[in-house]
């Protein structure tokens, strides 16, 4: 493996959350992702308005990135997800997304940012990433 996810038990229990406290990687070619939104190619919005639709466009995009630069999504090490008047409730829409798409035995490190807006007002989410490949 790649990378190795550390989670202490003297830290809150993030797996549950769908990311981890902490992640070491073998060198490798570092490979920084734009944040991802729910744009399909001609710039129309997937998920008018819908966290979950619109969460898994951004990571459907991140999938299409990492491909693109020789790797997987299981090479992502890092999250910044960037969520517009983050409510709590966002978080289980979020968490479950993330489940969904990662190994949850080996989830990236992440960090969640609550903003006012984003390059477009029908955006809800932007996601971008790190990766060790």
């Amino acid at each position: 493996m790649k990378k190795e996810c550390i989670n202490p038990k003297s830290l809150f229990n993030s797996i549950q959350f769908g990311f981890s406290q902490i992640v070491k990687s073998k060198p490798g070619k570092h490979v920084f992702i734009s944040g991802q939104v729910a744009y399909d190619e001609n710039l129309n919005v997937v998920g008018d308005l819908d966290l979950a639709k619109q969460t898994q466009k951004s990571i459907d995009n991140l999938k299409i990135a990492i491909e693109a630069a020789g790797g997987t999504i299981y090479d992502i090490v890092m999250l910044r997800i960037y969520k517009v008047n983050y409510q709590h409730e966002d978080s289980l829409i979020i968490s479950q997304v993330l489940k969904d798409n990662f190994d949850i035995q080996n989830p990236p490190a992440s960090t969640w940012l609550s903003v006012q807006g984003l390059a477009n007002s029908k955006l809800l989410i932007e996601v971008e990433a790190q990766a060790i490949i």
